[in-house]
């Protein structure tokens, strides 16, 4: 199953990373009938963010922001079972993995979409990121992931952003994160980061929930 049209990493269990099942067999049925054909399913929640510890662990190991941040969002989801499951051409699909979505910069001036595998060992997730971002960078060519969920990003980092509301499309339908730049002031660094979900993956106690295990993480770094 195409989810992204493009370029694929390759991946030898596409069969088994990923299953079609019943939504009534699921926490999700009653979502399921709900929303699945409701014309906005989509929800946004929008969280300032305590940056502090991670932006500086940035600069001290000299560890692209982006990257960590990327990471901690893997490392929450993980965290969230209904990350696990997406509902997909009116159907709902099981994830046994997840992947995360990076916007990368091209050497023609335009932007790719890059896949990146999350894994919770942070030097593996920030060796596959620096490759494979610099791969779409230069051959300008997107690389997908078939077969994981993929929870997109958004970094605009240009201006200083309160809310971000992506488009709604029923061509993706995957969670998404995003944020704009940074603000910092004598003693704290804070990001507004807004979180965009389909109703039914999940509902907003467990959107809140992945959005306060997020802080933690970055706390954790």
């Amino acid at each position: 199953m195409n989810l992204h049209g493009g370029l694929f990493l390759p991946h030898h269990q596409a069969k088994t990373n990923m299953k079609e099942v019943n939504p009534q067999e699921t926490s999700r049925a009653s979502a399921f009938d709900l929303w699945m054909t409701s014309p906005m399913p989509m929800v946004t929640l929008t969280k300032t963010f305590d940056i502090t510890h991670i932006h500086k662990a940035s600069k001290k190991r000299h560890i692209k922001l982006n990257a960590l941040l990327c990471w901690c969002i893997g490392n929450a989801a993980s965290q969230v079972e209904e990350f696990y499951m997406l509902p997909i051409e009116g159907k709902m699909y099981q994830f046994n993995s997840i992947a995360i979505n990076v916007i990368v910069n091209n050497q023609k001036g335009g932007i790719n979409s890059c896949d990146i595998p999350y894994t919770h060992d942070f030097n593996r997730f920030y060796e596959d990121y620096l490759r494979l971002t610099q791969s779409v960078s230069e051959s300008c060519e997107s690389i997908f992931i078939e077969d994981a969920m993929i929870i997109g990003t958004s970094a605009v980092v240009a201006t200083e952003l309160d809310c971000i509301v992506n488009q709604y499309t029923d061509k993706f339908l995957n969670p998404m994160v995003m944020w704009g730049k940074y603000r910092q002031s004598w003693f704290k660094t804070t990001l507004p980061i807004s979180f965009q979900f389909h109703h039914v993956q999940m509902d907003g106690g467990h959107a809140a929930r992945f959005l306060d295990i997020l802080q933690k993480e970055m706390n954790a770094i």
